[in-house]
């Protein structure tokens, strides 16, 4: 199981044809601007790394446009590299989720949100 984490652009209505009816139909949809998987072991990583609710349940603490994620992925990283001993201990046993893979993530979606800071948050569980 993974997380997954969307930085979407504006709504954007397209025409598609339907391969049952043949009828020309509207729908809307949004760009995908950046997309990342992250695996659930890293969750108690990020959790002590104050993490946590800005990656997984960025509902929660209000966060919907990528601008709002700049301060707490900054500071979070900053955090994971200090005390890159601390983290490396909570690595998961089966490989599945190891410091160097969170720092990865952070630091990924930290670049992708200060390129598209207007983009909307999304996440799946």
């Amino acid at each position: 199981m993974s997380l997954d984490i969307y930085l979407k652009g504006p709504a954007e209505t397209v025409e598609c044809r339907c391969s049952e009816c043949d009828h020309v139909h509207e729908r809307t949809c949004s760009p995908i601007l950046y997309r990342a998987n992250v695996a659930h072991n890293l969750n108690r990583m990020a959790k002590e790394a104050r993490l946590y609710l800005y990656l997984w349940r960025p509902d929660e603490v209000n966060v919907t446009v990528a601008h709002e994620l700049l301060v707490p992925l900054t500071t979070g990283l900053e955090l994971l590299k200090r005390d890159a001993t601390r983290f490396r201990a909570l690595d998961a046993l089966n490989g599945w989720g190891r410091w160097e893979d969170l720092v990865s993530c952070v630091r990924k979606y930290l670049a992708a949100c200060r390129a598209h800071p207007d983009a909307r948050v999304e996440v799946s569980r």
